[in-house]
């Protein structure tokens, strides 16, 4: 069944062990109730309710990072704009336009310029789109987990990035 805490679905849980299982340096921009929050290295959260290195918006907090400094993004934005208002109303602010259109290519950069080369990025979401190869991901599992009845599955990508020079769209 979805569930508002994603990493708590048994399959993402199970893939989430195995890949941070590994140790390292990993973010989490958007941590809430994560079950996972302690073993990442900095965690973020708007909403300051949420325990969180930060509580900043997203992209702020993803500005502060050193470039190819850290071996692994978790990246679980809202998914729709129902969400978004929510998390925004939850802490009293107005939701823009620029909010609900979702700032996706800004947090792209971003995460493509703090992961180290062989470092992953493990996405969340209702696409398969990932980070992506111009900004020099490669996909390297893709998991649907599908909730039934006329539920959005949750689709779960993992990319690393590449030792290769990615290409410049900043």
């Amino acid at each position: 069944m979805p569930n508002s805490e994603t990493f708590t679905i048994k399959p993402i849980n199970q893939l989430l062990w195995r890949e941070l299982a590994i140790g390292g340096i990993w973010v989490d921009p958007f941590v809430r109730n994560s079950c996972f929050k302690h073993a990442m290295t900095w965690t973020n959260d708007i909403n300051p309710e949420f325990e969180a290195s930060y509580n900043l918006e997203a992209l702020d907090f993803l500005k502060l990072i050193d470039d190819e400094s850290v071996d692994g993004v978790l990246f679980d934005p809202p998914y729709s704009v129902r969400q978004i208002k929510e998390c925004y109303e939850g802490i009293g602010r107005t939701v823009t336009q620029y909010d609900t259109q979702n700032p996706w290519t800004a947090y792209k950069k971003e995460i493509a310029r703090i992961v180290k080369p062989k470092g992953k990025v493990i996405r969340f979401g209702w696409n398969s789109g990932g980070i992506g190869k111009k900004l020099g991901f490669e996909m390297v599992e893709v998991m649907l987990v599908p909730h039934g009845g006329v539920r959005n599955d949750t689709i779960v990508t993992v990319e690393h990035k590449r030792l290769d020079k990615q290409e410049k769209l900043f």
